[in-house]
């Protein structure tokens, strides 16, 4: 009896560190993609949230800019499709408020980072914020989307995106590039 009292006691010792340390990986900046393969860590100031989705892997609160009412969100998913199909999507989220073109106003560009190709898309202005395929959609003017693909060979692709009022997302621009041209492949 005594035997099974120390076994018992050594697994809830083993199970409570095990808890310690996955909370403290929660607390944590950095993101495994890819089973681990692929890292990336976001800035200092941003906070991890609970995905609000399952097909979400990582979910940020990025804080507000002086005057923005509302906190900016950053996403990262490995999904499918292609890199111009979702580029196409990312378009039709946003409007234009004088009914122009967003794909003309957009921009895209092509960089390496971690050995992976990565397609860096910025947009502006009003965002058809949906929240699921159900939801209705909230129409959210002034916003501003950075997004990156890291296209990988044998990974899949990935789909980080911020996204939330321009000044909100302008404060945080240099941040989000370096945390791109940041990633790491193991």
């Amino acid at each position: 009896m005594p035997t099974n009292k120390v076994t018992i006691c050594a697994c809830l010792l083993i199970l409570s560190g095990l808890a310690l340390n996955a909370r403290a990986e929660d607390d944590t900046s950095t993101m495994a993609l890819a089973g681990g393969q692929l890292q990336l860590k976001a800035p200092g100031p941003w906070v991890r949230k609970k995905p609000q989705s399952m097909i979400i892997e990582h979910e940020f609160a990025i804080p507000a800019a002086k005057g923005d009412a509302a906190d900016g969100r950053m996403t990262v998913m490995g999904a499918g499709g292609g890199i111009e199909a979702n580029i196409e999507r990312w378009y039709g989220q946003f409007t234009q408020p004088d009914g122009g073109s967003t794909r003309e106003r957009a921009k895209v560009k092509k960089i390496k980072a971690g050995g992976q190709d990565v397609h860096l898309v910025d947009i502006s202005g009003t965002f058809k914020d949906q929240r699921g395929p159900a939801a209705p959609a909230a129409e959210r003017p002034k916003y501003r989307m950075l997004a990156a693909i890291i296209v990988t060979q044998s990974l899949g692709n990935y789909f980080v995106k911020l996204y939330g009022p321009e000044r909100t997302v302008a404060d945080q621009e240099k941040a989000f590039v370096t945390m791109i041209e940041g990633l790491t492949h193991k």
